[in-house]
């Protein structure tokens, strides 16, 4: 049988008191001892001694006599949990999941101005594949899986005029490099919700991508498997979005 010891607090008034947080979170406006005792089964006088203590840790607020809400202290805490969660380190454990599954090289990309970098590669002699930009390595947003990503998310002007700025310079035969092209190439991205390069940075080498919302809904960076043009298989990308979409997660993104 699975142990779910872990999961249950092993002290009794901390379970009581994450059932009156979770209670109290469930509604946008303050809440009666007496809704609150009703929806968690705790008896009146349980529910109000553990939420007074709760209110001395300002961890619940107490707006009116015998009204309670979430407080103030758990925004302050929140805060310092979003300022101190790191894409890389979010994305890590997850990276090395997929490229143990697909034994090709997994990238971490993030936009800086008109260009991605890489900022984290999962990656092994395995794969058979000579890994050519290193982490920290950079390229054009348009020739690259995880910079249509983003490009997919700017609207028609801000493509136009990264268009103009950049030329749409190619890599190779295959590279996108005119502005037609380009925006039907973008629609699809956004259709589909993921991103793929057809031998368009480097000959021989095909990527798809998928994208990493932090806890606002904006993206942030993209997950990427570069394989050999012959080597990439279609089932890899469902893997892609499905670890893209534990990232996000983990950055508390709730889309």
């Amino acid at each position: 049988m699975p142990d779910t010891a872990d999961h249950t607090p092993t002290i009794q008034v901390l379970e009581r008191a994450f059932a009156l947080l979770d209670t109290l979170s469930a509604q946008a406006e303050p809440m009666s001892l007496k809704q609150i005792s009703e929806q968690t089964g705790l008896h009146p006088s349980t529910a109000h001694r553990i939420l007074n203590d709760l209110t001395i840790g300002r961890y619940v607020d107490r707006p009116q006599a015998g009204t309670y809400r979430l407080g103030m202290r758990l925004l302050e805490l929140g805060n310092l949990v979003k300022a101190r969660l790191d894409v890389r380190e979010a994305a890590i454990g997850p990276m090395r999941d997929l490229h143990k599954l697909t034994h090709q090289p997994v990238n971490l990309s993030m936009r800086q101005g008109d260009e991605i970098v890489y900022v984290e590669r999962a990656y092994s002699e395995r794969s058979g594949m000579q890994v050519v930009r290193a982490i920290g390595g950079r390229a054009p947003l348009h020739l690259t899986s995880v910079g249509k990503l983003f490009l997919a998310h700017d609207d028609p002007q801000r493509v136009r005029a990264y268009a103009t700025r950049t030329g749409l310079a190619g890599h190779t035969r295959t590279s996108i490099t005119d502005l037609s092209r380009l925006e039907r190439e973008l629609a699809q991205v956004r259709a589909r919700g993921s991103a793929r390069d057809d031998e368009e940075l480097e000959p021989g080498v095909r990527c798809m991508a998928a994208g990493i919302y932090d806890d606002q809904g904006k993206l942030v960076a993209g997950l990427s498997i570069s394989a050999p043009a012959d080597r990439l298989e279609e089932a890899w990308l469902e893997r892609v979005k499905t670890t893209a979409a534990t990232i996000s997660a983990a950055l508390g993104y709730r889309g």
